[in-house]
């Protein structure tokens, strides 16, 4: 009979014990997948270790048998540790002995040690399970990573806490016939859209909460822009004056992140080329406003005065660049018209709403906005767009009850993701993407 005491100690160093300077000119042991290996002159070999934190390079002189150690190969190797500028991370490991602890069965089938696929998406997500393990391909995961880290952290240090909302639920947040339904033992229920109802339910006993989810559209688009499945950074918060405070607190976080990609992710953000965005203050402007100020300059008709299609998008996000110098704009107080219910109108004009919209180098990453908090106005809201309020008792519970003044939004993860690595493709920014034709791997 054993008892375990915690996690296991072993000899074996990762790349983080390594790179500080520590254990220089010891005999030690890395274990990695042999991401590439290269013979040259005089019997000398080189393998590049793939660590779960990076690349270490591994030379193995004439008296080292490697030749029956082929790329991606699972190895320890033994060891001395040595200063060389012209490895990765200025160190290498001069080794004495490759142990193979596995082998693959069959050669990659993509060049994953190249610095470059240059392969189609479809071919690259057919092949996800080891596109995933290319240095660029990784570095975007990271870079999610990043995000995702930064919005619990900094969330949390602002009083957030964080929740689990149910994924099955009985009737859809937003509405529309973008919604998955599915036999729930004899009953009908639905994948969820957002987890609206759920968050908002939860300011009223803990003020301030946040999540990260999958959520589901059953859109039937084929974008590059659109994921079927995606994952959304949510957060509600009770007892605001405005919606300006929920726009504010997200910018606070885009600002915590973004040092963090500075500073504790900058070997992925180099390798990806990234230009982390001036985020010390994020342009707010109208709707109505912003609409005809990209028309007029860019010379373009606006065809739909209650929403933004792409190439808008994209227009507003250049002016915001041009003018304003920022890559991120709030366009706020979209028309009600095309806000879900819960959306609190303007007082001072009520065919708008208080809401809004960030846009992340013209594509929308972000909806958010106040919330009608009145049980008696939510009620009203709902029969004017004829909605059945009864089939909402649940929900509808919390207005009757109390809630202070709230408000919250949801960031597309993949999509910004996508816009921050310079993406093409918002499906190069999910592991496993989900769209109108691909259900595997």
């Amino acid at each position: 009979m054993e008892f375990l005491k915690g996690a296991p100690k072993t000899q074996r160093l990762e790349l983080k014990d390594i790179l500080g300077g520590a254990h220089r000119n010891e005999t030690v042991q890395v274990a990695g997948m042999v991401h590439a290996r290269q013979t040259v002159g005089g019997g000398l070999t080189f393998l590049k270790l793939r660590k779960r934190d990076g690349i270490l390079q591994c030379t193995c002189a004439e008296g080292v048998d490697v030749s029956g150690v082929p790329e991606e190969a699972a190895v320890v190797v033994t060891g001395t540790l040595r200063e060389e500028p012209r490895a990765p991370g200025g160190v290498e490991l001069a080794a004495q002995a490759v142990e193979v602890l596995s082998r693959p069965a069959a050669p990659l089938p993509v060049p994953v040690p190249k610095a470059r696929l240059n392969i189609n998406l479809d071919t690259e997500l057919g092949l996800r399970p080891v596109v995933l393990r290319h240095l660029r391909e990784r570095s975007v995961f990271k870079v999610q990573e990043c995000l995702g880290r930064a919005f619990r952290e900094y969330l949390q240090g602002q009083g957030f806490t964080e929740v689990h909302t149910p994924k099955i639920v009985h009737a859809g947040a937003e509405g529309g016939s973008n919604i998955f339904r599915l036999d729930y033992f004899g009953r009908k229920a639905f994948l969820a859209q957002s987890p609206q109802f759920y968050k908002q339910t939860m300011v009223g006993v803990f003020e301030r909460v946040f999540e990260v989810a999958p959520v589901f559209r059953a859109e039937k688009h084929s974008t590059a822009r659109h994921l079927n499945e995606y994952t959304s950074l949510d957060f509600e918060m009770g007892f605001i004056d405005s919606f300006a405070d929920v726009m504010a607190m997200e910018t606070g976080f885009l600002q915590y992140a973004m040092e963090l990609l500075r500073t504790e992710y900058a070997a992925d953000g180099k390798r990806l080329g990234i230009a982390i965005p001036n985020v010390e203050r994020i342009p707010c402007v109208r709707f109505d406003e912003v609409k005809g100020l990209a028309a007029e300059k860019y010379g373009y008709q606006i065809r739909d005065p209650y929403d933004l299609e792409p190439e808008e998008e994209h227009a507003i996000g250049r002016y915001a660049k041009e003018e304003w110098g920022s890559d991120f704009v709030f366009v706020t107080h979209y028309p009600s018209k095309k806000r879900p219910f819960y959306a609190m109108d303007d007082p001072a004009d009520p065919r708008y709403t208080l809401s809004f919209d960030l846009l992340f180098r013209g594509v929308e990453v972000t909806t958010g906005g106040q919330r009608v908090h009145s049980y008696a106005e939510q009620v009203k809201k709902m029969e004017k767009r004829g909605m059945h309020p009864e089939e909402f008792e649940s929900y509808l519970m919390i207005h009757k009850h109390g809630m202070p003044p709230h408000g919250g939004l949801g960031i597309g993860l993949e999509r910004l993701t996508m816009q921050l690595c310079g993406l093409e493709n918002v499906r190069c920014a999910c592991l496993f993407p989900r769209d109108l034709s691909r259900l595997e791997p």
